[in-house]
């Protein structure tokens, strides 16, 4: 397999159990040696200790010492990291996090999700050009999924690389520009959600349908016809307004408009069950 992760990107790694994805955040991190070929990490070596320092990390499966403090968690790590933060850039990165008020209380009486919060101002704390997420919002409560979702989106602004791996597809395309399928240790595909998911339609249900308004809609793009139903496959998302607007001026009852396009989860599936 071959993919790179840009700066100012964010990246998802989707796959099946077993697929690859956690071996391969591994290698990058120089925890796993490959078999053949290389990989590079912020220009260096995986594994290079300067690479690496410039790296922020959460993994899927965490322990923190639980008769530590949340600060004496991230101090803990800023200190093992060999990174220079100092206090105030600690205590920003548990309120990032949501945790500021708790900096103080032991981890031990933590729930999963405020632990996995914890995870997440520790990948943070030093500032990094890459920040790998190994299911970040599985423990998670909604909230807690958007807090990630906007962490996520502002790292993206400051040009910082994120490689993201999730299974839960919904966070992905809400956040991604890219996504990278593996299945079985191999690349089965990649690209932009544009890219992957294809084409755009819009369905809607029309009454008084003439032949000036079936010329209007076939200018937007292929049209089939079920009773009232109608789908058009679009050749540019950006005309419905005006497609609407068009057929209402031409006399047409409008019931419902409904842009679709096939989920991600559902070209997943299509990727993984191709022979």
């Amino acid at each position: 397999m071959s993919f790179t992760v840009g700066r100012g990107e964010v990246v998802g790694l989707l796959g099946p159990n077993g697929a690859g994805k956690t071996s391969v955040i591994k290698m990058l991190l120089g925890l796993v040696h490959p078999d053949a070929g290389q990989v590079l990490l912020l220009g260096r070596r995986a594994g290079d200790p300067e690479a690496r320092a410039r790296v922020g990390y959460l993994p899927e499966l965490f322990r923190y010492q639980p008769w530590l403090s949340a600060a004496e968690v991230v101090a803990l790590h800023v200190k093992l990291s060999g990174v220079e933060v100092d206090d105030g850039a600690q205590r920003e990165s548990l309120a990032a996090v949501g945790l500021g008020e708790r900096a103080r209380d032991r981890v031990g009486g933590f729930s999963k999700g405020m632990q996995q919060r914890l995870g997440l101002a520790v990948a943070l704390v030093s500032r990094p050009e890459l920040v790998i997420l190994d299911e970040p919002t599985s423990a998670l409560d909604p909230l807690g999924r958007a807090d990630v979702r906007d962490l996520v989106t502002s790292l993206r602004e400051r040009g910082v690389a994120v490689l993201l791996n999730s299974h839960l597809i919904g966070e992905v395309e809400r956040v991604c520009d890219r996504v990278v399928i593996l299945d079985k240790g191999r690349l089965a595909a990649s690209g932009t959600l544009a890219e992957l998911l294809g084409r755009r339609e819009l369905r809607l249900r029309l009454e008084t349908v003439d032949d000036r308004a079936l010329a209007r809609l076939a200018a937007a793009g292929e049209v089939t016809r079920a009773g009232d139903a109608f789908t058009v496959v679009l050749e540019d998302a950006d005309v419905v307004p005006d497609l609407v607007a068009d057929l209402v001026a031409l006399g047409v009852r409008v019931h419902s408009v409904e842009p679709a396009r096939i989920s991600l989860e559902q070209r997943l599936l299509d990727i993984l069950r191709e022979p």
